[in-house]
């Protein structure tokens, strides 16, 4: 006789759409680990306190102006050694239109934390299976950026030294932008690569691609990072390249997802496993 049995415990058909097997011979350790139910009051410590130490340490990093402008000019010259270097005629083209680099400069003081805060809240509510997986890869993306400002400081085409790139905030003043005006001395200027912007838009468009079934929220989804690339040029913040490497690091959190539950985050049950339900 079989050691294995299935079983599905009773009052979990939602969370367990299919048979669990258990094998006694099994270690629990060795399986990939089950997502739980989150809790509310965790989840939102969890993430203020996650986002409060992700920006000490940014900004504890040493700026090395001298390495970041070095850096700068390296990156621009590969730039244009790839043909790529279009990022001074896209910032001075947007300039030109007042209430277009206004709006810009508000979305990129804004729009990455309100929508990645979004995003999270909506997987908690309609997906809490998938959530914890989600939120991992997000963290654990956030986190690997972290050793790119520490071993890579890098300026931003605004800091370029003859670079002539528009600094849009200085020149409109707008607000909320802690990378310019009265803000930039609580900020490392010198921490660009990678983009964040890049990683958490990435983030959240995937995420909500890969489990929506809207037409509507797919194209938004598709849109998001995209709009938020030309934001990113537009406002003289970042480098093309600095994008690429907001995506590597997205690419080494869902990674990181995916070794520690067994698969990508929109591949887990929609509904959450009970605690009890795992160990049955």
């Amino acid at each position: 006789m079989s050691d294995t049995a299935v079983t599905r415990p009773e009052g979990t058909e939602e969370a367990f759409p299919y048979p669990v097997a258990v094998d006694e011979r099994t270690p629990s350790a060795r399986r990939p680990h089950a997502p739980r139910r989150p809790r509310l009051w965790f989840e939102i410590l969890l993430i203020a306190v996650s986002y409060w130490t992700y920006s000490l340490i940014r900004n504890a990093v040493p700026e090395q102006k001298a390495a970041a402008l070095r850096n700068a000019r390296w990156v621009w010259r590969t730039e244009h050694h790839l043909g790529i270097a279009v990022e001074r005629a896209v910032n001075h083209a947007a300039d030109s239109v007042t209430w277009l680099i206004v709006g810009m400069n508000y979305y990129y003081a804004t729009l990455h934390f309100v929508i990645t805060v979004g995003v999270l809240v909506w997987l908690y509510r309609v997906h809490p299976g998938r959530y914890a997986a989600a939120r991992l890869a997000l963290f654990a993306t956030t986190g690997v950026a972290l050793l790119g400002y520490y071993l890579y400081p890098l300026a931003p085409p605004r800091l370029m030294t003859g670079g002539r790139f528009v600094d849009t905030v200085q020149v409109h003043h707008t607000w909320g932008s802690m990378a310019s005006g009265d803000l930039k001395h609580m900020s490392n200027q010198y921490a660009a690569m990678p983009s964040m912007h890049i990683g958490w838009s990435l983030w959240c468009g995937l995420t909500i691609f890969a489990l929506t079934a809207l037409p509507w929220a797919r194209v938004l989804a598709a849109l998001y990072p995209a709009a938020t690339l030309v934001v990113i040029i537009a406002t003289a913040n970042h480098f093309w390249l600095d994008a690429v490497g907001g995506a590597a690091c997205l690419a080494f959190g869902f990674t990181v997802a995916r070794a520690w539950y067994g698969a990508l985050p929109h591949t887990l049950p929609r509904a959450a496993r009970q605690a009890a339900a795992a160990r049955t």
